[in-house]
């Protein structure tokens, strides 16, 4: 493994940020730490990192490709840290900004001006934007200030790659566009890489491997399918997309609904998983009241009202939502096509 996380805790005072955790990091994957605010997320990846010290405790350790780094500073366990809002230096030209750390090594490891040059312009090529080395930050949009962020935490020939949140304070669209460009960077320089995310999307698009912390503790791990498709708890089935909270109880592979839920089950069902028809198939669906349809975007999102007045949010292709178009107060009964319980009581 390349990053070996054991038993590591970490509190601010009274606040446990980390619990007890212990992960192994896959040599060359890109992988997501991902959960709410206040998961521990960022606090792991900069205990990665040695910006941040664990709790001492003689069963913990934190060990790159083996070998335990307590006690390295972060210039020595050469790894490349990228953060949010860039941290670029103002009156450096992208060119320097690129070149710092290459020119503050000394000794055995000091580069000559030349290999200084020609890294910078071979990362310049690496992250498009050959043409761009004299002008400074301000001069530059947030895509582009990211991207020099990211090579000059490249610069150094980094053993690991960590990003906090790289992403956050773009705008959607270039957002979408600078995650779609790292993934195929990674895929070209396979350096192993860890990134912080708050955004389910962005995890499930970008990653080879997710990491779902929540209060401190890892939830599940896995590949985006896995975790997607089977969540280990009811919080990772909320947390990674929309999700309907039904009660009731599953005969066969029918679920009978029932708006008293004292001792019911606790019915997961994903939008995308319910299908509305005008009648009721055997009894089996739910009968509910279309409160709005948004036809924009390449699905149709419906919202729906029970008997009790609680939401229910479907997602249809159009091609499904053509064959009755249900418009607004229409009685319409949802058929879930696929369901999942959990053991313990979930409040969403």
């Amino acid at each position: 493994m390349s990053i070996e996380i054991i038993n590591v805790t970490k509190t601010f005072g009274n606040f446990t940020a980390l619990n007890d955790i212990s992960l192994e990091i896959p040599d060359g994957k890109l992988v997501a730490l991902l959960g709410p605010s206040g998961s521990g997320k960022t606090t792991l990846l900069r205990i990665i990192a040695g910006l941040d010290v664990f709790d001492a405790n003689p069963k913990s350790d934190i060990r790159f490709k083996g070998r335990s780094v307590i006690g390295h500073r972060i210039a020595e366990r050469q790894v490349g840290f990228v953060f949010q809002h860039y941290a670029l230096f103002r009156h450096m030209s992208v060119f320097e900004n690129i070149a710092f750390g290459l020119r503050v090594r000394r000794g055995r490891n000091k580069f000559t001006r030349q290999q200084i040059k020609d890294r910078v312009m071979e990362l310049l090529h690496l992250i498009q934007l050959d043409t761009l080395e004299r002008r400074y930050p301000d001069q530059l949009s947030g895509g582009q200030r990211q991207r020099v962020a990211l090579a000059r935490a490249l610069a150094i020939e980094p053993q690991f790659l960590l990003l906090d949140e790289p992403f956050g304070a773009l705008d959607a669209k270039v957002r979408l566009n600078l995650r779609r460009w790292l993934r195929q960077l990674h895929d070209q320089i396979k350096l192993t890489s860890v990134f912080v995310t708050h955004d389910q999307e962005e995890a499930l698009e970008l990653a080879d491997e997710i990491v779902v912390l929540n209060q401190g503790r890892i939830e599940q791990e896995g590949t985006p399918d896995e975790v997607f498709h089977s969540p280990k708890s009811a919080f990772v089935m909320d947390f990674l997309g929309s999700v309907n909270l039904f009660h009731g109880r599953i005969e066969g592979a029918s679920v009978i609904f029932d708006s008293d839920i004292a001792g019911k089950k606790q019915i997961f069902v994903r939008p995308h998983e319910i299908d509305l028809l005008p009648v009721n198939p055997n009894g089996a669906g739910l009968s509910t009241t279309v409160r709005r349809v948004q036809l924009a975007g390449s699905i149709v999102k419906i919202e729906l009202l029970d008997k009790s007045k609680r939401e229910i949010f479907v997602e249809l292709s159009h091609e499904k939502y053509n064959v009755y178009r249900f418009s607004t107060g229409d009685t319409v009964f949802a058929v879930p096509q696929k369901s999942v319980v959990f053991e313990e009581d979930y409040s969403i």
